[in-house]
């Protein structure tokens, strides 16, 4: 009976036993899948999208088959970062829509805005020279980003501070146009946000 119990345990063991590697080994995928997007986040700001990818996967700490493994050419890595770095503006956005001042709020979002597409201005050039898919990543950021920024403008209409025919489209193609020129001003660390408060400065109610 002991014995029929021990073979009965053991086989439970032993069913059980394949259930545990499974679990540790994705675990261990998302922490390589996480750490590899945090260096290419790093890499292709500080280096540009021509970043070399055997430098990520060594920041990273593992092998570049295993960079491949999650992301299988430059491409899809370069959605990757750029999505991640999006989902950081929408989290944002959320925050700020509980915010006090709703004035206040849309300022310091389009300011992160601008610092976004300053950094990743190469990234989005890219992203564009190789796709016009509808289900690419900037296809698939493009709506939540602007979701987002109307809810935030939304609010600061509502409370009188910013004028009601402001539309967020021409807001943010606003905040890329000043996020090129500062590009363009390496010089002068302050214009961006110079043009920033010159340009709300016209979108109050008169």
């Amino acid at each position: 009976m002991v014995g029929a119990m021990s073979r009965g345990t053991a086989e439970s063991e032993g069913a059980a036993a394949p259930q545990v590697a499974p679990r540790a080994m994705r675990a261990d995928a998302r922490r390589n899948h996480e750490r590899l997007l945090t260096e290419a986040r790093t890499a292709f700001a500080e280096h540009g999208t021509d970043a070399s990818l055997e430098d990520v996967a060594r920041r990273a700490g593992v092998g570049i088959g295993t960079l491949y493994r999650h992301f299988p050419n430059r491409h899809a890595l370069l959605s990757a970062v750029f999505e991640d770095a999006v989902s950081d503006l929408l989290s944002r956005a959320r925050e700020l829509s509980r915010a006090p001042e709703p004035c206040g709020a849309l300022v310091t979002w389009l300011r992160e805005m601008v610092e976004h597409a300053s950094e990743y201005r190469g990234l989005s050039r890219a992203l564009m020279s190789v796709t016009n898919d509808d289900t690419s990543a900037l296809a698939r950021c493009s709506d939540p980003i602007r979701e987002a920024g109307s809810e935030l403008l939304t609010r600061a209409q509502d409370a009188g501070t910013i004028r009601e025919d402001v539309a967020i489209a021409d807001l943010l193609q606003l905040t890329h146009a000043i996020a090129l020129a500062a590009g363009e001003t390496p010089g002068d660390p302050e214009l961006a946000d110079r043009l920033l408060m010159l340009t709300l400065r016209g979108l109050k109610p008169t």
